[in-house]
């Protein structure tokens, strides 16, 4: 069964399993609702961000009947984000793709965090993981993540108009992806 060995270190940032006393951190940010805009969910509450630390606390095992995995992203002792990897492919769990997202506190936009841990989290998927695709779904207004898939050298593989019941509203679906014979680590610090 695959296995992510966490933490995963980066230049800046650790990514790890959540733990108690990281709820204040995940607070900070999964309550604005401009963060949560273009994810599933609800700004949450504080008694909800404490269920979903409590929630994805794990050794990062991945499989079938585990078939995502969220970690924490800290930096210098904060949680600033969370990234998710996913085993899956378009028609359900898939031991051979991954679908990545990514989830960061406002207050560290633009600083590169995104793009250094998605890039872990591209690293991790073909050298441990060994899959075949590392895909991602966009709702293509949120510009900083489409701009975050094509700095990973993603192909935008094809968007699906008004595809998805989403907040209320009918959105469309952007998906990029990278093959294992793209990928190149130097592109993927």
């Amino acid at each position: 069964m695959p296995h992510v060995r966490v933490p995963i270190t980066t230049d800046r940032l650790v990514l790890r399993s959540f733990r108690p006393g990281d709820e204040a951190d995940v607070f900070a940010y999964r309550s604005v609702p401009e963060v949560v805009r273009f994810i599933p969910g609800d700004p949450r509450t504080t008694d909800e961000v404490a269920d979903l630390v409590a929630e994805r606390a794990s050794a990062g095992r991945l499989d079938v009947d585990r078939p995502a995995l969220t970690l924490a992203v800290e930096l210098g002792g904060r949680v600033v984000g969370d990234v998710l990897i996913h085993l899956a492919g378009p028609n359900g769990v898939d031991l051979r793709q991954v679908e990545i997202g990514w989830v960061f506190a406002p207050d560290v936009a633009g600083n590169g965090y995104a793009t250094e841990a998605a890039r872990a989290l591209v690293r991790v998927s073909f050298e441990e993981l060994g899959v075949h695709r590392v895909w991602a779904r966009v709702e293509p207004r949120n510009e900083p993540s489409v701009r975050l898939c094509e700095r990973l050298g993603m192909r935008r593989e094809g968007v699906l108009k008004q595809a998805s019941w989403f907040k209320g509203e009918w959105t469309d679906l952007a998906f990029y992806a990278l093959l294992a014979d793209e990928y190149r680590p130097a592109q993927q610090p």
